[in-house]
């Protein structure tokens, strides 16, 4: 079974294992198709981190391919053109916005180097194949669907950040391929082709990851970096490796929730369960008041802890130990039997311009893996068909800060693909996109899983709500009165417009062995069993 948020990468990826792929194979080929039809979110130009359990090999690791600022990237270089954080908490304001658009707000992209080493450890199906459902789509040509048409459309500006039709006409390429010759973006149902992408995606498949970090392509990009007043060199593309380790191994109410390490969210995720072990969470009713309050609590002590701790661990400790221990989490949880409210100002994250795969095979490997562009940063290499990443806009461009600005640094974010085991044998999948909203969805779809005993979709769709403020989100779905005795005890509140708010989640379990998976309805994908 595959799930992801687009039904042409779902596609390619249950393709792949009609074919006879694996989890691998199939999740690649979704993720390479999901940079086609999903342009704005995600690409060969962005940075991934995927966790794979291989019961066959015994495998199981995290393969964090996040973007490493440019080799001449300085922590003073935009400090005093710094306006402040976004009101939205997604990322940082810089004058002309050339952090978030352009040349110089491109971290060196990681997630090609991901694919080609997860493949080089397991992949079953030849590299060349998995290119095969994208190329398709770039040639043949994608319909626009509703979430893709509300990214082409997406206007940023009050919350300090470019719209989205001005970056898309920033280049010629972005203009032809996404715009309307009148320059407004093209509309539903209306076909995208990209017959450059296709032939970049060919060199891909011929020449591996190396096309992309030392031959042609890693050419196009340096030449776009020249051209525009970039950072990234050719050095910078060599040199890139992503960092391959074990996951976080976090118990919770006897499973192991497998995480990923800091720089991504899985501490985060993993410091909101430990807290909430410390309560009956079913007596409190599902969504009640009560019930809200003690998560929201957890939140925002986890995202205050991440605001204080976690950053990338090459340039900083960042104490995993501490923050997932008994000790911490039974402290946290007697200040929330006492009432105390933790105090947390606007969290500061990565941008919800993300997406996600979560698969499993017939042998029992379970992939998962969120990529993204962070936010997109408009600029296409000419010719090359993508679009490259706008991570700098991540980096915090204050001078001594855990987020700051350092050459061959990884930002924190909160992608959490995460695998839950039973007694050792892998029982779900599932992560998201969403930006700051990631890892409290995640947390969220792990206790309607684990406490309340929902099935995956039941578990994707139930109504969420976010602390990552003072103020409690709440989705549309979640009723008055219970948003009024919120505010009767003395927390702001603020509703939003969508049904299905907060990230967008995605998995699939396998209780009894039988595979269920669910897609969020606020994305547009599904999940497909073959």
């Amino acid at each position: 079974m595959i799930v992801a948020p687009q039904p042409e990468a779902v596609e390619a990826g249950a393709t792949m294992l009609a074919a006879g792929g694996n989890a691998l194979d199939a999740a690649l080929a979704c993720a390479l198709a999901q940079g086609v039809v999903d342009p704005l979110m995600c690409g060969i130009g962005g940075i991934a981190t995927l966790q794979i359990l291989d019961p066959a090999s015994g495998t199981h690791l995290v393969i964090n391919g996040l973007g490493t600022c440019p080799g001449a990237a300085r922590p003073e270089m935009w400090a005093a053109d710094f306006l402040g954080e976004c009101p939205d908490g997604f990322g940082y304001r810089v004058k002309g916005y050339v952090n978030e658009c352009g040349a110089q707000a491109v971290t060196v992209p990681g997630a090609v180097r991901v694919y080609a080493d997860a493949h080089a450890r397991l992949g079953r199906k030849p590299w060349a194949s998995l290119f095969d459902g994208a190329i398709g789509f770039a040639e043949e040509g994608w319909i626009i669907r509703p979430h893709v048409h509300a990214m082409l459309t997406l206007d940023e500006r009050p919350y300090g950040r470019m719209s989205y039709p001005e970056k898309l006409a920033t280049t010629e390429d972005g203009k032809r391929l996404y715009l309307r010759p009148d320059g407004t973006p093209k509309r539903l149902g209306e076909t995208v082709r990209n017959p450059e992408l296709a032939a970049t995606l060919r060199r891909l498949a011929a020449g591996g990851a190396e096309e992309f970090y030392h031959g042609s392509i890693a050419r196009q990009i340096v030449a776009a970096m020249e051209a525009r007043g970039g950072l990234i060199t050719a050095a910078d593309l060599a040199g890139f490796r992503p960092a391959i380790a074990p996951p976080l191994l976090v118990p919770y109410r006897g499973y192991t929730l497998a995480l990923p390490e800091p720089p991504a969210g899985g501490v985060v995720v993993g410091e909101m369960l430990r807290i909430l072990e410390r309560f009956d969470l079913t007596a409190l009713g599902h969504n009640t008041p009560d019930y809200i309050q003690v998560v929201a609590e957890a939140m925002k002590i986890a995202g205050i802890d991440k605001e204080a701790h976690v950053g990338d661990p090459a340039f900083q400790p960042v104490p995993v130990e501490r923050l997932l221990s008994d000790a911490h989490a039974d402290a946290a949880a007697a200040r929330i039997r006492r009432g105390e409210r933790a105090s947390l100002s606007r969290a500061t994250t990565d941008a919800p311009n993300t997406t996600h795969v979560s698969c499993v095979d017939a042998d029992g490997m379970m992939v998962s893996m969120t990529h993204t562009l962070a936010v997109p940063s408009g600029l296409i290499p000419p010719g090359s068909g993508f679009m490259l990443n706008g991570a700098m806009n991540w980096m915090d461009p204050r001078p001594g800060r855990p987020g700051s600005i350092a050459p061959g640094k990884r930002r924190y974010s909160s992608m959490t693909p995460t695998i839950v085991l039973e007694g050792g044998q892998p029982v779900a999948t599932l992560g998201a996109p969403g930006g700051a909203w990631i890892t409290v969805a995640v947390a969220q779809v792990l206790l309607n899983l684990l406490d309340w005993g929902m099935g995956m979709q039941e578990a994707v769709m139930a109504p969420r709500f976010s602390a990552t403020s003072e103020t409690i989100d709440l989705s549309n779905r979640i009723p008055r009165a219970t948003e009024r005795a919120l505010q009767a005890m003395g927390y702001p509140t603020k509703r939003s417009y969508q049904s299905y708010a907060f990230a967008g989640v995605h998995g699939i379990t396998l209780w009894d062995g039988t595979a269920e998976g669910g897609a969020d309805p606020q994305r547009d994908g599904y999940a497909a069993g073959v």
